[in-house]
């Protein structure tokens, strides 16, 4: 059987200002489709923590998922940090970058290049479609 770990970056988790749904979901759907998440683990934004994370987790699994992390601000070092990890370098996702206008016209709000960063990607990842 696969066995999955479930990376889940941020603060505002740690602090209990936001709950963590995205691994419970991940969970959920890995489970279906008959992966075993085996280690559940929630780390601060902090390189040090993320990388040994990542460090460790990979002792575990087959798979990692990670979540959070990803925002415009400053605080989240999460796509920086994969590059550096993986070797790669930062990328603009053209489907990503579409799915930030769609969402900011539909809001109708003014899109800053903050924003924009979203759709920056590492080189080395698989964006899911």
């Amino acid at each position: 059987m696969t066995n999955a770990s479930i990376i889940t970056i941020g603060d505002e988790l740690l602090i209990g200002q936001v709950i963590d749904t995205n691994s419970a979901w991940m969970a959920q759907e890995l489970n279906k489709a008959g992966i075993a998440v085996k280690r559940r683990v929630a780390v601060g934004d902090v390189w040090d923590e993320i990388w040994s994370a990542l460090d460790e987790e990979q002792k575990h699994a087959d798979i990692i998922l990670i979540t959070g992390g990803l925002g415009p601000t400053s605080d989240d070092i999460t796509k920086p940090l994969l590059c550096k990890y993986f070797n790669g370098k930062m990328i603009v996702d053209e489907a990503a970058k579409q799915n930030v206008l769609n969402i900011f016209t539909k809001l109708n709000r003014p899109i800053i290049e903050r924003n924009l960063k979203q759709a920056e990607v590492p080189d080395t990842c698989r964006i899911a479609k």
